[in-house]
């Protein structure tokens, strides 16, 4: 078994650009893994936790309740857990639904958006499809959090220091000034 610390990472609702990040780090992706063995990630391709992990990073919010399992579970398989970007922060851009009923959006994405074929005029509702929340909820008010990486996406820099900093057991400095506001 390898001493190296585990990582896991995961996307819920969100665009995926926050992975993006994590692999801008470029060439010190190969530090990274002296320092790592990646567990459950988009990175690896895993699926499910190997086992306990150092630290859990998550993108993204949760619109549904499949999301809502998967960050419960990275609460308890990960001793740290980081949100990483403004939709696992704040809920982002998909947040953007919060204010129109569900109901509402539904109709409007499958039934009266322009272009949408649907000649059955049904709102898909099949028992595999996991169920919708009425809102999409940051990370933080579904589990603890231990530390917030804010951006969208996050600059490669600031995940990069977030993360030696977490695994080396120096102090996690906030990233503010590594952000840029255009």
């Amino acid at each position: 078994m390898s001493s190296k610390a585990r990582i896991a990472t995961v996307s819920l609702a969100g665009c995926f650009g926050c992975h993006m990040s994590i692999l801008d780090i470029d060439q010190r992706i190969l530090q990274l893994a002296d320092l790592v063995e990646f567990d459950r990630s988009p990175i690896n391709d895993y699926k499910d936790f190997q086992g306990r992990c150092a630290v859990g990073i998550v993108e993204g919010g949760c619109c549904n309740e499949e999301n809502v399992h998967v960050l419960e579970r990275f609460r308890r398989q990960c001793d740290v857990l980081v949100s990483l970007g403004d939709c696992a922060i704040n809920g982002g851009i998909p947040a953007m639904r919060n204010n129109i009923p569900l109901r509402e959006c539904l109709e409007d994405a499958y039934l009266k958006s322009p272009g949408v074929y649907n000649p059955a005029g049904t709102v898909p509702n099949d028992p595999e499809l996991p169920l919708l929340l009425n809102r999409l909820y940051p990370c933080h008010e579904v589990v603890r959090i231990d530390h917030f990486i804010p951006g969208c996406p996050p600059p490669a820099d600031a995940i990069w220091d977030a993360l030696v900093g977490l695994l080396t057991g120096k102090p996690v400095a906030p990233v503010y000034n590594r952000l840029k506001y255009d």
